[in-house]
């Protein structure tokens, strides 16, 4: 795997190996355990984007199971066994996130799986689960099929998440824009599942609560876009009040300066971007974000006001010298679910770490949360809110947030089609 600019491998390995040594470490949830005479090291394998112009996302998803993975060794291990992560890039790719699952467990000896950005590549990579016979823990990919499909209904038992899926994109930004001034949408969004199931989810959802509401647009945007004036052209030209959007990282920055050439924010009465609080996209835009933006993510920052929020935003700055972004909160969450989950089951085991994810309370940083045992989804509440530029952040901070519980915009089983 090629080192990320800036950060060559033997620095990262070096500094990891300095934090584990555990001075000064903020405490890990849960605290110490008794020896539970486990193997060791307990190995988990982690595949992220770590290349292109979505890279920073998993810079950020490495730093955030880092931080966790030095906790918790700080503090004994998981039950008494040091853990090791091992990280690979997905390149966004099929065949890439499958090969890289395969050499995880095969080859590398992992017991747990996490991270995956793609929903192609988590759909593919839990495909597989059943024969690697390993707890997979989805911690970006954000399809509904991945629970509804895969889980729920082909009972793939391996498969788990603890990041909020297109549910925060779909549905809870359709609840936003009811109230809006806005009757006619229009989208540009990226051209892969992820985009697709987005919008058909807020186009479905928005209708129900909006009947009057009209969908002028779309134009999908292939994965590496650097120039968007043409999808911009296309759906400008079908006079939309408002935009949605599910482009991210690096390419939501690019679309969102390109846009405000072409006079976009001044033409519309709303823009929506459903990662647009991702940390990467506030730094990477900074000043050129315009306020009053509407933006989500899977977790932010700013939010909860809770002490285990606190605690981590202050312990992943110390750490890493930025604000955490909602990979980092995500992969965090993984590592100690597995922490914790071991420690219930008192062994690595795949089935009994499965019986012990399955109704999971956690008191993690977004939030208390619950994975549902019918479909090991993580429920827990994101807000969306609007950009703002604050003088006490060195980025775009949200204001006005709007914060609905998950029974409003979690879909539940047995889940039924959705139509749009």
């Amino acid at each position: 795997m090629a080192p990320r600019r800036g950060t060559t491998r033997r620095r990262f390995l070096k500094s990891t190996a300095l934090a584990v040594a555990g001075l000064g470490l903020p405490r890990a949830l849960g605290g110490a355990t008794a020896d539970l005479k486990l193997k060791k090291p307990i190995k988990i394998g982690c595949q992220t984007i770590l290349s292109g112009p979505l890279g920073g996302y998993g810079e950020f998803m490495r730093k955030g199971a880092t931080l966790a993975m030095e906790e918790i060794n700080a503090q004994g291990g998981i039950g008494g066994s040091p853990i090791e992560i091992s990280f690979r890039d997905e390149e966004l790719k099929v065949d890439v996130g499958v090969k890289n699952a395969r050499y995880f467990v095969e080859d590398w000896g992992a017991d747990f799986l996490i991270g995956i950005d793609s929903s192609a590549v988590a759909l593919a990579v839990g495909e597989i689960m059943p024969s690697l016979d390993r707890v997979l823990i989805v911690t970006h990919g954000a399809t509904e099929k991945y629970n509804e499909d895969l889980v729920f209904k082909r009972h793939v038992r391996q498969c788990f998440r603890v990041c909020v899926p297109v549910y925060q994109d779909g549905i809870a930004s359709a609840l936003v824009s009811k109230d809006l001034p806005v009757k006619r949408w229009a989208t540009i969004s990226p051209d892969y599942e992820y985009g697709h199931t987005s919008w058909r989810m807020f186009r479905a959802y928005l209708k129900r609560f909006k009947p009057d509401v009209e969908f002028v647009g779309e134009s999908f945007a292939k994965f590496g876009t650097v120039d968007f004036s043409s999808h911009i052209s296309k759906v400008m030209g079908s006079s939309p009040e408002g935009i949605f959007s599910t482009e991210w990282g690096g390419e939501a920055v690019t679309m969102v300066k390109q846009a405000k050439l072409f006079k976009v924010f001044e033409q519309t009465k709303a823009f929506m971007i459903g990662m647009g609080a991702a940390m990467d996209v506030l730094q990477g835009l900074g000043a050129d974000y315009p306020d009053g933006v509407w933006a989500s993510g899977r977790y932010y920052f700013g939010y909860p006001d809770s002490a285990e929020n606190k605690r981590f935003n202050d312990a992943f700055r110390k750490r890493w010298d930025t604000y955490p972004s909602y990979p980092s909160e995500t992969a965090y969450t993984a590592v100690q679910a597995l922490k914790k989950a071991v420690e219930k089951a008192r062994s690595v085991e795949t089935e009994k770490v499965i019986e012990a994810l399955e109704g999971l309370d956690l008191d993690r940083p977004a939030g208390k949360c619950v994975i549902r045992k019918e479909d090991h989804q993580a429920v827990y509440a994101v807000p969306w809110g609007q950009i703002r530029h604050d003088p006490k952040f060195p980025m775009p901070t949200l204001t006005n947030l709007k914060l609905f519980t998950t029974d409003e915009y979690y879909r539940k089983p047995p889940f039924a089609p959705v139509e749009g």
